[in-house]
């Protein structure tokens, strides 16, 4: 037995392999009259396939709302303390946020065979942790970590909502992480230093805020999370806890730098109710303690109020509304999914508290509705966004949340996924012939790369 030759000791190692030939990419129906899918799509530039959907994994359910997925292991199975050497790199964990179901899906012996492998029905994960609603899959060096962004009983709010650990081999659901919480009555996304031994979570909102839509009544008066999490991973204990103040509504994604030698991370922060604003913060540990200052800002834009939903024609503006967030393998650049104005950002972040705009595309937006440079209309804005090992290709997609989508784009957002070419030292360009649109009834959300990609995989060795 050899460890799987996707699994990587560093984020250069990574960066040296070779490139992905397949993406898989998440559908659900919004409207739930058909079960939600796993759409793989060649992206060897080579293929006469280029850009096209080769295979779909059809779920034999309906009402999942797939969202977030990951897999079983990676490279973080090489940690020396307690890795996993010899799994591989080849089931995808894809949950369910709405049903709190979770699929397992083979992809071997090729990505084009891909099956349903097994199905954790909601009841065991109640029964076995309290939580409900899982999102965020990361592999851990002993186990598959998942986030839930509800606790228990029918709305999700008997009790705080965290994290649960699943079996790498056998995907038994195995119980709660969590030994002391601390503050955290929220969730959302999490990450992790591994051999500096700290996790990082953020948080979003209750289901009963976000499952019908934003409530504007909470987002105005402050009531979704606006605070990091910072534990120790290894004692499972929340250490410290650092509020980014009540108008800085909904820290989403967080990214560690990959080099674990880097102690320091980003999270994008969706709106700002004093201004609309939306934000980008940088967290770093220094002196034994976190700290986390706002790095960079992205201003709403006026537009006229025939070109505003009805949730933002008060307002007379469209805010970014930043929904994801990657780092570039090398730590260097960071893109920013603006998702109200079609906006796709490029950071340079080689000064992880001095970011600078280093390059930016405009694909749909609320107001704005550019279309793709091949003339394909572009619903939706940027938004769940993956990044090549190499950092030369940046994939996004435009669906957010299903009931979210109807509030800020009304007129509908068809499935589509797009790619722009990055430069080595800065610069996005929109890619004309790789614009993936996916079966009617569908919308398209998270993207894995085949092999591993930019918010994957965690690193236990510095790169050299």
């Amino acid at each position: 037995m050899r460890p799987d030759p996707t699994f990587y000791a560093s984020p250069k190692l990574a960066m040296e392999a070779q490139p992905e030939n397949y993406a898989y990419t998440l559908l659900l129906s919004p409207d739930f009259s058909k079960p939600d899918a796993l759409a793989v799509i060649d992206v060897k530039r080579a293929s006469r396939s280029f850009g096209q959907i080769v295979h779909t994994v059809t779920m034999p359910n309906k009402g999942d709302e797939f969202h977030h997925f990951g897999w079983n292991a990676c490279s973080s199975a090489l940690s020396p303390l307690t890795g996993h050497a010899f799994v591989e790199r080849r089931y995808l964990i894809i949950p369910g946020l709405r049903s709190s179901r979770i699929y397992v899906v083979d992809t071997k012996p090729d990505p084009t065979q891909a099956k349903i492998h097994k199905i954790i029905e909601p009841e065991e994960v109640f029964r076995k942790t309290g939580y409900s609603r899982p999102h965020t899959i990361h592999c851990g060096p002993e186990g598959i970590y998942v986030s839930a962004l509800g606790g228990g009983g029918r709305d999700g709010a008997d009790g705080p909502p965290g994290i649960f650990i699943m079996d790498c081999e056998t995907f038994e659901v195995l119980g709660r992480w969590e030994i002391d919480r601390g503050p955290q009555t929220r969730h959302y996304d999490f990450w992790w230093n591994l051999p500096r031994d700290y996790m990082v979570t953020s948080e979003w909102a209750l289901p009963p805020q976000f499952e019908n839509g934003i409530v504007p009544e909470d987002l105005l008066s402050n009531r979704y999370g606006h605070s990091l999490h910072f534990w120790d991973l290894r004692a499972r204990r929340n250490v410290q806890t650092i509020d980014l103040g009540a108008n800085h509504q909904m820290p989403l994604e967080v990214r560690p730098a990959h080099d674990p030698v880097r102690e320091y991370g980003f999270v994008g922060v969706v709106v700002d109710t004093t201004n609309l604003e939306a934000s980008i913060w940088t967290w770093w540990r220094e002196g034994g303690k976190f700290h986390a200052e706002k790095t960079a800002t992205v201003s709403p834009e006026l537009a006229p109020k025939d070109k505003l939903p009805p949730l933002l024609q008060g307002f007379g503006a469209v805010p970014p509304l930043i929904s994801d967030i990657d780092l570039s393998m090398d730590d260097r650049f960071l893109y920013v999914s603006c998702w109200g104005t079609g906006e796709m950002r490029q950071y340079d972040v080689t000064d992880p508290r001095k970011p600078k705009l280093a390059g930016s595309v405009h694909v749909g937006g609320i107001a704005r509705r550019t279309p793709h440079p091949n003339g394909t209309p572009y619903a939706g804005g940027p938004q769940m966004v993956e990044i090549s090992r190499e950092g030369k290709r940046v994939y996004w997609t435009n669906s957010l949340y299903s009931t979210w989508d109807d509030q800020f784009y009304p007129d509908g957002i068809p499935g589509v996924e797009v790619m722009a070419n990055a430069g080595a030292n800065g610069g996005l360009e929109l890619a004309s012939d790789y614009c993936v649109s996916f079966p009617d009834g569908y919308r398209a959300h998270q993207i894995r790369l085949e092999g591993g990609d930019c918010s994957t995989d965690s690193f236990c060795y510095p790169s050299v």
